[in-house]
């Protein structure tokens, strides 16, 4: 019997994260070399918000999975006890509310405390995967990592970024020596914010000594960003480098076209000092530049559009977990960005004030088996709806 797994979501319309991750579990997962048939069993969902959008009830109608009223319910198929062999959590789009920093306020550790009370007490510890970042507070998401960790829980979290199609193609070997590091990408400061940090750290994790932690950030928005430039507070040849490697970009000067840019600053424990930007009106892409000695690394990230294959790597990567009981990269990565996203967004709350975060002393080592992931710089094939 496949391994049977539950889908526990805010929402689940059109190009929603529900859709770009579970439809794939239920129809099969585009890639460049065809479509990939799952090897588990979508059998029961949990939809905390049902718009006039809503496609969760036909989908599940279509392919003969419950939709319950309840978390535990789902996890349970309607009984008393743990009766799935997995689970997804993705609490990402919805109605619910915006703080005062512009945080979208998901309730996905409220989630998560449900299923990992009813893992708890079943005593049966199954993988689950928690899409994007944690939680918007560094309290929720600490809780979360720890009581998975508590409860010998299988746990992957994060997003699509760190898997979709390089250009050209980079994947650091570990004990890599890395002097600075850029990333660059656009979107709102939140959602998107999570994705440039993910990529950054998805890259520097495997410098020289693994992963240390964060010392401090700051963040700077608007005019703010180019006197950072001119006073030298991050590399800007590097940022540069990276942004000419988006194909989608204006022509120009950064200044002539971004009106409103986003920069994050961070100095991790052992000093390295990366940045990353968000240039909205100038860009529509994804880039990494790092410096190696008297090297520059560049590398542009190709996001697609339907069938959002990039999500099919994302969803491999799941399957594999689900299949093997085996994250493929560690959760920790999720963790620490959460927590430097949340005390950048404070920074940029309290007036670009630099903030001390030694609650981000997260040390781990990245992975040695990459993860499932494209090996051609562009999208080809099933990837881009073809065949």
């Amino acid at each position: 019997m496949k391994p049977r797994i539950a889908a526990v979501v805010t929402e689940y319309r059109r190009n929603s994260h529900a859709d770009v991750i579970v439809s794939k579990f239920l129809e099969g997962f585009p890639t460049d070399d065809g479509r990939v048939e799952p090897e588990v069993d979508i059998v029961s969902m949990y939809m905390d918000q049902v718009s006039e959008r809503d496609m969760g009830r036909t989908m599940a109608t279509a392919h003969g999975v419950t939709i319950y009223p309840s978390i535990p319910k789902a996890l349970c198929q309607g009984g008393s006890d743990l009766d799935v062999d997995g689970i997804f959590l993705i609490g990402e789009h919805g109605d619910y509310a915006w703080n005062e920093k512009e945080q979208h306020l998901y309730p996905r550790k409220f989630f998560f405390e449900q299923i990992c009370g009813t893992i708890a007490a079943a005593g049966k510890p199954i993988p689950v995967f928690s899409d994007k970042h944690l939680s918007y507070n560094w309290p929720d998401a600490k809780w979360m990592y720890d009581r998975a960790r508590e409860l010998g829980i299988p746990f992957m979290a994060g997003s699509s970024v760190p898997l979709a199609w390089r250009s050209p193609y980079l994947e650091y070997e570990l004990e890599t020596d890395i002097d600075a590091a850029v990333s660059v990408a656009y979107g709102p400061t939140d959602s998107y914010g999570f994705h440039t940090l993910e990529l950054l750290q998805c890259m520097i994790e495997r410098r020289k000594g693994g992963e240390t932690g964060i010392a401090s950030v700051q963040c700077f928005e608007g005019a703010d960003v180019w006197k950072a430039s001119s006073k030298g507070l991050f590399d800007r040849e590097l940022a540069d480098r990276a942004i000419r490697k988006i194909s989608n970009r204006e022509k120009g000067p950064l200044e002539d076209h971004c009106e409103n840019p986003i920069l994050f600053l961070m100095t991790y424990r052992d000093g390295l000092k990366t940045a990353s930007l968000l240039v909205n009106g100038y860009a529509r892409g994804w880039a990494f530049a790092a410096r190696r000695g008297g090297e520059i690394d560049e590398m542009e990230v190709t996001l697609p559009g339907d069938p959002h294959a990039h999500f099919s790597y994302l969803g491999l990567n799941i399957h594999s977990m689900f299949l093997t009981g085996e994250p493929r990269y560690p959760a920790e990565r999720t963790l620490l960005v959460t927590g430097a996203l949340e005390a950048l967004l404070d920074s940029r709350y309290q007036g670009s004030r630099e903030l001390e975060t030694p609650h981000l002393d997260i040390v781990y080592e990245s992975y040695t088996a990459s993860p499932i992931r494209p090996t051609g710089e562009r999208p080809s094939g099933a990837s881009l709806g073809e065949g």
